[in-house]
């Protein structure tokens, strides 16, 4: 990531600009809003089948959005949730410093290095053809890998995803690549992750 710019008076890093963009802010955010979003944000822990096995999702999440719809994902549905007043604050602040738009939330709490995402592409439907996406991260340093879907000349991508940073990712980059969040035994305190997302109805 030797590349920098402006954008929407915000400093970022770039960490991929082919088949799709994804930028790397920094210090996006001057308060920290980790506690009250642990306090508002109404946290649920479900369960996925795989292999017909069934296992607790490594990771608590919840969804938000202002239309009521609900969200699915690996076969899981969410419940809406109302937007929080933490939340408000912060999606007011991405929007105002980037120019965008988001309808909906999803929220993820790592309460450790056990807890993880697997590999994905935030690609569903709902999401539309190229979907914006905001990453927001609060609490303790975890590290995001990226992956080309096809080009294996293409070397994977690995950034540090810092407390009060903000990852954007936009074009076609959920069609070309997948991202995940790897497990890491040496890390014991708690991160929150917020996407920021438009459901297309």
């Amino acid at each position: 990531m030797d590349q920098f710019g402006l954008f929407g008076n915000s400093e970022y890093e770039v960490v991929v600009d082919q088949d799709g963009e994804c930028l790397y802010y920094p210090n996006f955010f001057e308060e920290d809003f980790f506690s009250e979003l642990k306090e508002e944000i109404n946290w649920r822990q479900d369960q996925i089948t795989l292999f017909g096995k069934t296992h607790d999702i490594p990771r608590l999440h919840a969804w938000y959005n202002d239309e009521g719809d609900s969200y699915e994902y690996s076969k899981v549905t969410l419940p809406v949730n109302e937007f929080t007043s933490s939340l408000k604050i912060i999606r007011s602040i991405i929007e105002t410093k980037l120019g965008i738009y988001f309808n909906s939330c999803l929220c993820n709490l790592y309460r450790h290095g056990r807890d993880y995402a697997a590999i994905h592409s935030d690609d569903e439907p709902e999401l539309g053809k190229n979907p914006v996406i905001a990453s927001a991260s609060f609490g303790v340093t975890r590290k995001l890998t990226l992956k080309h879907k096809t080009n294996k000349g293409i070397e994977k991508k690995v950034i540090e995803l810092e407390d009060k940073s903000l990852l954007l990712m936009r074009g076609s980059l959920q069609h070309h690549w997948k991202h995940e969040l790897p497990k890491s035994l040496k890390v014991k305190e708690e991160r929150i992750n917020l996407t920021f997302r438009n459901i297309i109805t």
